[in-house]
């Protein structure tokens, strides 16, 4: 299993805890600090949509000009952002064995990871 995320963020820190606490093992990629490729992106966008994965409600986000979020109208545009600034992507990304899970839903990590 593979979590991706950064690791001062919140959301990623409350996933994390749950992950060790509950004896789940896994292997966590830093997008600060290698990024997230276009295969990855594609790849998680066979089973969530790319508006899924655009973190709209988080500070990445607000920071931006109105121009580059109203260039958001696909997913070629909005993969290009996530590779740019990798902190707009929803976190922490999980590729489990039951699907992927964006975000942090305790009772989601129950019913697809334990």
């Amino acid at each position: 299993m593979k979590v991706y995320g950064i690791k001062n963020c919140n959301t990623v820190k409350k996933a994390l805890d749950w992950l060790n606490k509950n004896h789940v093992s896994y292997e966590f990629q830093d997008f600060k600090k290698l990024g997230v490729s276009e295969d990855t992106l594609a790849r998680w966008e066979k089973e969530v949509s790319w508006e899924s994965l655009v973190n709209k409600k988080g500070t990445t986000w607000r920071s931006l000009s109105d121009a580059e979020k109203t260039a958001v109208i696909d997913q070629q545009a909005a993969n290009k952002l996530m590779q740019a600034k990798t902190s707009i992507i929803k976190r922490p990304v999980i590729e489990s064995p039951k699907g992927l899970i964006l975000g942090f839903d305790e009772k989601e990590y129950q019913d697809k990871l334990k």
